[in-house]
């Protein structure tokens, strides 16, 4: 990774597959930068900037952010001198149409994908998965009833936090319903960054560390 030519990361799959933990490692590991478009949203907003102000007047009258105005801010965070190494997009893109217009943007600014990796999972896993997640209330660790309990019960292991809290959308029926819409909306985006030859498959049932050690050696390959 140089200067010139910063990481662009995307991690596909489906709620469950280990985005955001893995995210987390490579951020460690090679200084990229996390960008859920979320928190883009908000900070954007709190700064008061142009593209943050329009978010806002839509959000405050209960609609949904375009498109046009999440590629502005995005277009700005990128900009800013942390994310000199590059960044690993979060949430974004989600459709063919957001690819092909964030494809345009990295081109405007002289850059391109350096790799979308699709993080691949069985959907019955992923349903147990999800239903099972809670994190530390404090610090925001992540946990599960079945693969990663705390070692000391009822702590967390990385800040000693004894508070801990579940998404109230992480049921079973409601992990059903967002894997049906991943693949209706998300999953065609595997075949648009497989044309672009920056497509990888990582198998995502494995072990953290494994799979870890996979995504690792696509960034270095190709961002060497």
């Amino acid at each position: 990774m140089t200067e010139t030519q910063p990481a662009v990361l995307i991690l596909l799959g489906p709620p469950g597959a280990g985005k955001g933990t893995q995210a987390r490692m490579l951020e460690d590991r090679f200084g990229l930068v996390q960008l859920s478009t979320g928190d883009l949203l908000r900070a954007a907003v709190a700064a008061g900037t142009p593209a943050g102000l329009a978010a806002k007047s839509v959000m405050e009258a209960g609609g949904l952010v375009s498109d046009e105005i999440v590629l502005a801010i995005l277009k700005d965070r990128m900009a800013d001198p942390d994310v000199a190494r590059g960044v690993i997009l979060d949430g974004f893109p989600r459709t063919d149409g957001q690819a092909a217009a964030l494809d345009a943007l990295l081109e405007g600014a002289g850059q391109k994908v350096t790799a979308a990796v699709s993080l691949e999972v069985d959907d019955a896993a992923m349903i147990e998965r999800v239903s099972g997640r809670f994190t530390c209330a404090t610090c925001g660790e992540g946990y599960h009833d079945h693969f990663k309990q705390p070692r000391r019960d009822g702590v967390c292991d990385k800040c000693d936090g004894t508070a801990f809290k579940r998404r109230a959308d992480d049921t079973a029926e409601t992990a059903r319903a967002r894997l049906s819409a991943y693949h209706a909306q998300t999953a065609p985006l595997i075949a648009h960054y497989d044309a672009k030859g920056v497509l990888e498959r990582i198998d995502a049932m494995g072990p953290i560390d494994q799979i870890a050690g996979a995504l690792g050696q696509i960034v270095g390959a190709r961002s060497a």
